[in-house]
């Protein structure tokens, strides 16, 4: 029997407020400086990438919280305007819906995040219905939802258990602490781990340190065992998850523990990068969901990443399928051992 859904995606939703380009240090004591720009956008990387798979033809829920509020009404709005089934996004009856402001310079930003009621986002917002009713569940923001967290092994269990594939984007960790005993189990039920560049170094120097020694920011591939990416995704595969890296202009890699892939990024000139990995996720879910192969899925990925980058915030310029495999058509994907 077919199942309702493709994609189940569990996690943070919240609007963005993006003000730019914005100086390096903003002055305080009561200044008011003027931006050239400040917008309200769909926020969260688990929306966004929801948002995305949506875009690209996936029958897609969202499980999550929101406050009773006017940020929370906005969020259930551009989901469900998105063709989102949002019928297990709760509603906090006492905390705010969270709010992220993100500051841009140039192509760098820094994100300040008020996390409302992602705190008190946990297994009770995940209806085992919908587990039951996806063929693919992914989590975004792992680290910003302790409580759910803490249950993400569970509920990826029995979304195994019930047929579906897993998925996890950790996204940064603002305490820098990359928790191995909250991450550790939860990785034994993940079947595809989509962290950026800087997220893998970090979670492969902690989770597998020997293995990913010397895994710092920056350092070259070139340089030896554990200094790049792809030593770093090579490290965390072998703790059970196929392994994506979307490294920017770099492109994007694989690693299943014993097979490197890697696929070019796709030419773009982006006005915003927020959001671009999200989009990416929601490419390579799809990729995976419509029977690509590795290689295939990867050039997917990257070019809805890139071109998501078309328009400010992470959802407004998200492509269709077919314009996501006319620009895969530019990469050159490759593996080797």
């Amino acid at each position: 029997m077919p199942r309702p859904f493709d994609l189940l995606v569990i996690g943070d939703a919240n609007p963005d407020v993006v003000v730019g380009p914005v100086p390096r240090t903003p002055e305080f004591g009561q200044r008011e400086q003027l931006v050239d720009s400040g917008r309200l956008l769909m926020g969260g990387s688990a929306a966004i990438t929801a948002c995305g798979a949506a875009r690209l033809g996936l029958r897609v829920a969202f499980a999550g919280r929101v406050g009773d509020d006017a940020a929370g009404a906005f969020v259930r709005t551009v989901l469900a305007g998105r063709g989102v089934d949002v019928s297990a996004l709760a509603t906090d009856p006492e905390l705010p819906t969270p709010l992220t402001t993100v500051l841009t310079h140039g192509a760098d930003r820094a994100i300040l995040t008020a996390p409302g009621c992602l705190a008190a986002t946990g297994p009770q917002d995940v209806p085992d219905r919908l587990l039951a009713g996806a063929r693919h569940v992914h989590a975004g923001s792992f680290f910003l939802m302790p409580r759910l967290a803490r249950s993400l092994g569970e509920i990826f269990a029995r979304a195994r258990g019930h047929g579906a594939a897993t998925s996890l984007d950790t996204n940064d960790d603002p305490a820098q602490r990359w928790d191995a005993e909250l991450l550790g189990p939860v990785l034994k039920s993940t079947d595809f781990l989509l962290p950026n560049a800087a997220e893998a170094r970090a979670l492969a120097a902690t989770l597998a340190p020997g293995s990913a020694e010397g895994a710092a920011e920056g350092a070259p591939e070139s340089n030896g065992p554990g200094t790049g990416p792809a030593s770093a995704a090579a490290a965390l595969a072998r703790l059970g998850p196929l392994v994506v890296v979307k490294d920017g202009a770099a492109g994007a890699l694989a690693h299943d523990g014993a097979v490197l892939t890697r696929t070019a990024a796709v030419p773009a000139d982006p006005v915003d990068t927020v959001g671009a990995g999200d989009s990416f996720d929601a490419g390579f879910i799809a990729a995976v969901l419509h029977g690509l192969d590795l290689p295939a899925a990867l050039s997917f990925a990257a070019a809805c990443g890139a071109l998501s980058t078309r328009a400010h915030g992470g959802t407004a310029a998200q492509p269709t399928r077919d314009e996501a495999r006319a620009a895969a058509l530019t990469t050159r994907p490759g593996s080797h051992a």
